[in-house]
């Protein structure tokens, strides 16, 4: 299900990892839709489907199904989009940052998708509210690109 208008993007995708492929299509509408470069695109759905990959492999103690909101806007030049789940309580930007420096064999596995998240995104935020997580993500709106088109980063 989703509701796509010029301004707003709201999906609802169930915890199946399938889903993620169908959202990137509509993040990449939107990214298009507001005229930002196709590495705009990129990074949010990196982002994305590192979260929502945690969330739907390990957020959830049943075998239900369940709703996954996410919402996404422009706000003062800022690409906001937010993902809420009612799966287990998880801040996943508690996990410490990886020492990149460390030999590969002596570094614990996981952390570096979240790692790129914080790298790609500007402003990283979760809360606990009402049994649900939610998690926001800002990302600053590349002022060369908002309202224009560079042809050599989208073609029309």
């Amino acid at each position: 299900m989703a509701e796509t208008g010029m301004e707003n993007l709201n999906v609802v995708i169930i915890n199946d990892l399938a889903e993620i492929g169908r959202l990137s299509i509509l993040v990449d509408d939107f990214v298009s839709r507001h005229r930002l470069p196709t590495r705009t695109a990129f990074e949010l759905n990196l982002a994305l489907d590192e979260l929502l990959t945690n969330v739907i492999s390990y957020g959830y103690p049943d075998e239900m199904q369940h709703e996954i909101q996410i919402r996404g806007s422009i706000v003062d030049d800022l690409i906001v989009i937010e993902i809420e789940d009612d799966g287990r309580e998880f801040n996943p930007f508690e996990i410490k940052e990886p020492d990149l420096k460390a030999p590969l064999v002596e570094r614990p596995i996981g952390g570096l998708g979240i790692h790129l998240v914080r790298q790609m995104i500007d402003v990283v935020e979760y809360r606990r509210l009402d049994g649900k997580n939610i998690v926001v993500l800002k990302k600053s709106v590349p002022t060369h690109f908002h309202g224009e088109c560079d042809d050599a980063d989208r073609s029309h």
